[in-house]
């Protein structure tokens, strides 16, 4: 078994000691699971299916969460899939970009590309519903404190939601500072918890034995089937380990699962198992309601609400910027057009805000909260999106162990056969939550997986149709010297590909029939991993009559700075002054086809997506000033 890492730390965790990075995974990494134990027990229970609250029960699901956490967590994400990371990524796009450098000739390649599309479709689902449910859940904990606050909770979770997706355009490195602290006290505080009720009911640990979630199968059935549907919601968030794993790296990462997180939810979800299973049958539908917060003593439990609020605040945050870091590296890698991307943080450049993206999202979320009600309700529609991206990740583990690791086939198979059971398994679960809101995450997975592959493949089909047509750039070199003027400075003309005279060169000979002294044709590429270094960064070909060809290489995780980039090429003919240069950008316009490449409603969707995409002056970060835009038409 090969380890594909060169860069264990990747990101901006490279350089720091690994119990600093373990600790600041802490803040920002495992917020999504570590508010799982707000709803997740309840919700086995109390769900669609609801089940008798009895011992026989109550040691199955408990039993069921341990073993859960440790298969789905702690061997499959933490201890497998992290080895998986492209140059320090993670992440199911990172994945994909792994694999089609193995295997992206073959033909089965498109089928992992289109598998990894669709995970990260799924994913647009998720994030809309974590930050609703999550919030929800830890305002719901006011009427546990007093009934008469159950008319404020929906306000005040909408409060706190839209407040939360207003200050993503500040950046959070500041408020970033206070997550670890916070997530320190909250995860030591239900642990706290959780040691509490189990030393008073130490019975409770018989549940780590596999053979309780086996008899609580045997006894129920279908029943215990569909608990299983409640059940992932304690383990949503994985995936969220293996794509957050390039900030911190993977050694920090598993240090702070297995070494804090992991033994925190564990004793919490023990606790809350030995309360109920302590309680007299009568008072359990009571405490059922919320036994997260009916943990704490009654003088403690508003404090536990703040606290509970404070870490949902913090996942839902951890969960949206993850919406915009996956969406840049899909905008990197051609599955969404050019969008506003503003940087909020002078020293990393992996804190990024994508303004469309996070009014998205913000009005989702609020409509989810108002069409839903209670995080009851929410949790029918969660789990669906997270088990179908478990369940794609699994397959792809399955490409990556045998078609690139080279595993033996014997133990391959059955470890790959062992998790498509599982993942299978709480997949097949939330299936029957379709109707009841499970939907709603598949709706947003579908627009989102239509509108990526519509983006892709429209773009190819218009670079195809402008490649035809392309004019040898050393043939148009040899004509134009002697039929256009030739006029001081540098002009720089964005091409999307590597071959032929871009559109925008040949109008401006035709319509100003003049050339600068220096005509750089300028294109950019982006590489299948996250970073390309500098020294790789700048590719140039020098033609004649002071014509050149560049290419500038980036990773799908960095920024295409192109002044940045221009100042530090000398073998160009001479340094570029930004005061003397000008840039040349097409803008193509469509036009219906005879033969179109792809359905017309499809290509009508190309087309707005095309009319509505950031302009390359923007995406580039090209000054104002110096940009000249010129049209053409194409058709697809």
């Amino acid at each position: 078994m090969s380890d594909t890492s060169t860069h264990s730390s990747g990101g901006h965790g490279a350089g720091g000691s690994k119990a600093a990075l373990a600790i600041g995974a802490v803040g920002v990494v495992f917020g999504d699971i570590g508010t799982s134990p707000l709803y997740a027990f309840r919700e086995t229970f109390l769900g669609e299916h609801s089940l008798a609250i009895d011992k026989l029960h109550i040691y199955g699901v408990v039993s069921l969460i341990f073993w859960s956490m440790t298969l789905i967590v702690s061997i499959q994400y933490v201890s497998i899939l992290m080895r998986a990371d492209n140059k320090g990524q993670g992440g199911t796009l990172a994945l994909v970009a792994l694999l089609s450098r193995h295997i992206g000739k073959s033909r089965y390649g498109w089928v992992t590309v289109l598998l990894g599309v669709f995970a990260t479709s799924l994913f647009y689902g998720d994030s809309m519903i974590t930050p609703a449910i999550s919030v929800l859940s830890a305002v719901e904990g006011l009427t546990v404190v007093n009934q008469g606050f159950e008319r404020f909770v929906i306000p005040i979770a909408l409060a706190l939601l839209v407040v939360l997706f207003l200050i993503q355009k500040r950046g959070t490195a500041k408020v970033g500072a206070l997550f670890a602290p916070i997530m320190i006290v909250y995860f030591t505080t239900i642990a706290v918890l959780g040691v509490i009720h189990i030393a008073q009911n130490p019975y409770i640990l018989q549940a780590l034995n596999p053979w309780y979630a086996i008899q609580f199968f045997i006894s129920d059935g279908y029943i215990a089937f569909l608990a299983l549907g409640s059940v992932v919601l304690a383990v949503t968030g994985a995936e969220a380990l293996y794509s957050d794993m390039g900030h911190f790296g993977r050694g920090p990462m598993r240090l702070s699962w297995f070494g804090f997180v992991m033994p925190c939810l564990l004793l919490n979800y023990f606790g809350q198992g030995a309360m109920i299973a302590a309680l007299a049958p009568s008072e359990t539908a009571v405490v059922m309601e919320s036994p997260f917060f009916n943990m704490a003593p009654e003088s403690l439990r508003l404090p536990l609400v703040i606290l509970a609020t404070c870490a949902t605040f913090i996942a839902s945050q951890a969960v949206i910027s993850g919406a915009f870091s996956i969406t840049h590296q899909a905008i990197q890698l051609g599955f969404v057009p050019r969008l506003s991307i503003l940087h909020t943080s002078d020293t990393e450049a992996g804190q990024i805000y994508i303004p469309f993206v996070n009014n998205a999202l913000m009005v989702a979320v609020i409509i989810l909260v108002l069409m839903f009600q209670s995080s009851s309700n929410l949790a029918s529609a969660y789990g669906i999106a997270v088990t179908g991206a478990m369940f794609i990740d699994t397959c792809l583990m399955g490409v990556l162990l045998l078609a690139v690791w080279k595993w033996k086939w014997w133990l391959g198979v059955p470890v790959l056969l062992l998790f498509l059971f599982v993942d299978g398994a709480y997949f097949a679960a939330n299936l029957p939550k379709i109707p009841y809101g499970g939907w709603f995450p598949l709706l947003i997975g579908a627009i989102a997986f239509t509108l990526l592959t519509t983006w892709a493949r429209g773009r190819k089909l218009m670079r195809d149709r402008m490649t035809e047509v392309a004019l040898p750039i050393e043939i148009f070199a040899k004509s134009a010297k002697n039929s256009a003027t030739r006029v001081p400075g540098t002009a720089i003309f964005m091409a999307s590909s590597t071959a032929g005279v871009p559109s925008a060169l040949l109008h401006n000979i035709k319509h100003n029939k003049v050339l600068h002294e220096r005509v750089v044709i300028l294109t950019v590429e982006i590489a299948d991993e996250p970073y390309v270094a500098l020294a790789k960064r700048t590719e140039i070909k020098e033609l004649e009559d002071g014509f050149y060809r560049v290419i500038l290489h980036y990773g799908f995780m960095q920024e295409t700075n192109i002044p940045q980039a221009l100042s530090e090429i000398d073998g160009c003919g001479g340094k570029f002054d930004m005061m003397q240069t000008s840039f040349f950008l097409s803008r193509q316009t469509l036009l219906p086809s005879k033969n179109p490449g792809m359905p017309i409603w499809r290509e009508k969707i190309f087309s707005w997506m095309l009319r509505n995409a950031a302009t390359a002056m923007d995406f580039f970060r090209l000054p104002t000033n110096r940009v000249v835009e010129l049209g053409s038409q194409v058709e697809i």
